[in-house]
């Protein structure tokens, strides 16, 4: 029963590599995509910080995002 699993008709092996290679493409992929976005949140972070008190709360009261970023921002910290 395995074994017919695992063999897949005799296509087993282009079968199982396909499946390895779909899943480490989508891993890099997620890896970068993870990488970049906390790029952008430090670079927003930043961004923030250069503005006065009274407008880093202005923005901070009307965007739901830059709260978030800006707590993620302070816990890498």
């Amino acid at each position: 029963m395995i074994e017919n699993l695992v063999n897949v008709s005799g296509y087993g092996l282009f079968v199982w590599l396909s499946f390895v290679f779909t899943i480490l493409t989508c891993l890099t992929l997620y890896y970068k995509t993870y990488k970049t976005l906390k790029k952008y949140e430090k670079d927003f972070a930043k961004e923030l910080y250069k503005l006065s008190e009274s407008e880093r709360k202005l923005v901070l009261e009307k965007s739901k995002v830059a709260t978030e970023v800006l707590a993620s921002y302070n816990k890498s910290i």
